[in-house]
């Protein structure tokens, strides 16, 4: 598995909840884009129309060799799901008030896959809590390193 992009951000501005896996419906300049790490997912949040998946808002970068035919950089593609999970999650964003918030773009066996997860939004003292308590953990591992010497 060789992850191409990440969503660190998403970590600090959301509670993460649950994670799912999900293929992306592609055109060929794309995927090639994308085996040369020319993508990113910091912006891009997932919505449901008409029972189906949608990514919105997902960089990957044109493909230096392609011609008139290359791709748009941020065209909404659709995500491969099965039908129970699309309807599972469309009922959770509706009455529970969540979102769905990629986190990772990876290639799995020659596949390009994207695990995104169902989070909720934290307010500005959860984030300021989150960093107390990394600066605090890494107080912790320095002085437990300067005392083992």
């Amino acid at each position: 598995m060789k992850i191409i992009s990440q969503n660190k951000k998403a970590s600090f501005d959301y509670f993460l909840l649950d994670s799912y896996e999900a293929g992306i419906k592609l055109t060929g300049t794309e995927i090639k884009s994308i085996r040369l790490g020319k993508c990113n997912v910091n912006d891009a949040y997932i919505n449901i129309r008409n029972g189906r998946c949608y990514i919105t808002n997902m960089f990957i970068a044109k493909y230096d060799h392609g011609n008139i035919f290359n791709h748009e950089e941020r065209r909404s593609r659709e995500l491969l799901l099965h039908k129970k999970e699309v309807l599972k999650l469309e009922s959770r964003v509706k009455l529970e008030g969540i979102t769905l918030i990629p986190t990772k773009i990876y290639l799995k066996e020659a596949l390009c896959k994207i695990e995104f997860s169902v989070a909720k939004g934290k307010k500005n003292y959860d984030k300021r809590e989150d960093l107390k308590k990394k600066d605090l953990s890494r107080e912790i591992e320095k002085s437990m390193k300067q005392s083992s010497y």
